[in-house]
């Protein structure tokens, strides 16, 4: 009795053991969850919206695993990054701080914004104005602001929201982006500290090490309006609307 219950235990064991190794595994080289903890990515994505981040998007660099082990440098089966694409990425300044934003400049490329407009290589990009973006989200500070659409060069198209006017931001001296780094913003334009801040205010230049991978689909969304323990509440803070959205 007492050997079949020793082995019942480390059949447990080994159980709990591979599906920690699966977990693993998966995170590291397939999908990993993520949330959004700040607002400087809305309208795309609002505070309480739980993702999954594609790791294969980009191929791997040693933060593709947990704790970001020094096993090698630069990235392995790296594929190329997407001008608009949405990246989860390392803040250079630790390396180890996940951020999330849209990347806009390419290696080469020379990005500038000149009273709110955004420039890339010295062409003005595409920006219409459409219908102010209004919330009564309890997860969200934004209120009302002026909303644009934005359309790359390459046609992918985004809305960014204007929340102050004019800010010491809209306006930026030339970046120009160097081989083997990005340069990303914030879709709230006003509300995000990213590469037009330098590193140690900021986000400064990404380094292609430190991409995480591309944020694919909203998973699940909640408007915070609902404590663990309030479940009477859970139906009600739930964003519906939002579940199962491709990012775009």
């Amino acid at each position: 009795m007492r050997q079949k219950k020793e082995g019942s235990f480390l059949e447990t064991i080994k159980t709990i053991l591979v599906a920690l190794l699966i977990a693993v595994v998966f995170r590291s080289f397939v999908y990993q969850p993520f949330n959004i903890p700040s607002e400087s990515m809305v309208p795309t994505l609002l505070t309480g919206d739980y993702l999954f981040v594609s790791k294969f998007a980009y191929g791997y660099s040693r933060h593709s695993f947990p704790f970001s082990p020094p096993i090698f440098e630069g990235r392995i089966f790296a594929r190329p990054v997407e001008r608009g694409d949405v990246a989860v990425f390392k803040l250079p300044r630790d390396n180890r701080t996940d951020y999330i934003k849209r990347i806009i400049g390419l290696p080469g490329d020379r990005i500038q914004m000149v009273d709110g407009v955004l420039f890339i290589n010295g062409e003005p990009v595409k920006r219409e104005p459409v219908p102010d973006f209004v919330s009564n989200d309890p997860n969200l500070t934004v209120r009302r602001a002026r909303q644009y659409r934005e359309t790359l060069p390459n046609g992918v198209s985004y809305n960014v929201l204007d929340l102050y006017g004019m800010i010491d931001s809209d306006n930026t001296p030339v970046f120009h982006v160097p081989e083997g780094y990005y340069f990303a913003l914030g879709d709230n334009r006003d509300n995000s500290a990213d590469s037009r801040m330098s590193i140690s205010r900021g986000v400064g230049l990404v380094p292609a090490e430190n991409l995480v991978g591309r944020a694919e689909i909203i998973s699940f969304s909640t408007d915070g309006g609902a404590r663990l323990w309030e479940v009477w509440k859970w139906f009600g803070a739930m964003r519906f609307d939002r579940f199962f959205k491709t990012i775009e």
